[in-house]
């Protein structure tokens, strides 16, 4: 059953309100909107009468949101980027699907991205939309369709393909270790260690894989790989980065092993989306070709 006309505004009256909540005047808002402060005071009226409410409180020629409307006008943003992504979508690709991706930076371009164009050249028909996002997310509140994870595939209400487990291995600069001697894990405690943030636990993990304890390890942080990996180049500590990251730095010396080889971690990369997006055509031709390209033993999803 459609909803009442009266809790449907016009796109342009609530375009008006959400920018008038994030910019905080009406010439802001006008000029963002090329419009002028007369429609866009016109507009905000006209919304205020179709609700039957007041929103706005005008002081002067001063213009400020009441709290109730500062709360839809954020309820507003959501909806709008909703509309203005399936627009896009509909623009870009009218005649077939598209899937909305959101990825992991580094595994992202690393992985997926080199191998997209064997996907493409099968599937045309099929647009790929693709946006980075380094925390965890709530696809009830992002609108993604799938998401490249890192974790153990137990996210709820999801399913997941596991598409690659991630081997990790503590390097460093050559200069770094100087005199120093690692003839164990725990000497590494004597250095200093480099920490990513999306993987709060790592160095611990690394540590009891090998016996050793090594609670609330001290160190810096970083929050992606890249910048993590420049910092172990010039010489700010030891850094425990996936092998595949590496293998360039360490074939050219720019970079050298701490200790030992890699060490599979805790953790696989995986495509996760929820079950209600399970039957969704193009979510399904994606997946089953990432199966093909999956390098774990068990890509199945689960």
């Amino acid at each position: 059953m459609p909803a009442p006309r009266r809790y449907l505004p016009s796109v342009a009256s609530l375009r008006a309100l959400e920018a008038l909540d994030r910019l905080g005047s009406a010439t802001a808002v006008a000029d963002e909107l090329s419009q002028t402060q007369s429609a866009v005071s016109r507009q905000l009226q006209a919304l205020e009468t179709q609700l039957g409410t007041t929103l706005i409180v005008r002081d002067r020629k001063m213009m400020k949101l009441t709290p109730a409307a500062s709360e839809y006008a954020a309820t507003i943003r959501d909806a709008l980027e909703m509309i203005a992504k399936a627009s896009l979508k509909v623009q870009v690709n009218p005649e077939s699907g598209s899937l909305n991706l959101a990825i992991l930076p580094t595994f992202g371009m690393r992985w997926l991205v080199p191998r997209l164009a064997d996907f493409a050249k099968r599937h045309p028909e099929i647009t790929i939309n693709m946006s980075t996002r380094l925390k965890p997310f709530s696809f009830t509140e992002e609108p993604f369709d799938a998401a490249l994870h890192f974790g153990n595939g137990d996210w709820s209400g999801c399913e997941a393909l596991r598409l690659k487990p991630e081997n990790v291995v503590p390097v460093c600069a050559p200069d770094l270790l100087g005199q120093t001697v690692v003839a164990h894990p725990r000497d590494l405690l004597t250095l200093p260690l480099l920490h990513i943030e999306t993987r709060p636990s790592a160095w611990a993990q690394w540590f009891e894989s090998y016996g050793v304890e090594a609670t609330g390890v001290a160190g810096t942080l970083y929050d992606q790989f890249s910048t993590i990996t420049q910092a172990a180049l010039h010489g700010l500590g030891v850094a425990l980065l996936p092998d595949y990251l590496v293998e360039q730095d360490l074939a050219s010396g720019r970079l050298v092993h701490a200790y030992g080889g890699a060490t599979r971690s805790l953790g696989s990369y995986f495509l996760v989306w929820p079950v209600e997006k399970s039957q969704d055509r193009s979510l399904q031709t994606f997946r089953d070709w990432l199966a093909t390209q999956a390098e774990d033993e068990d890509a199945l999803p689960r």
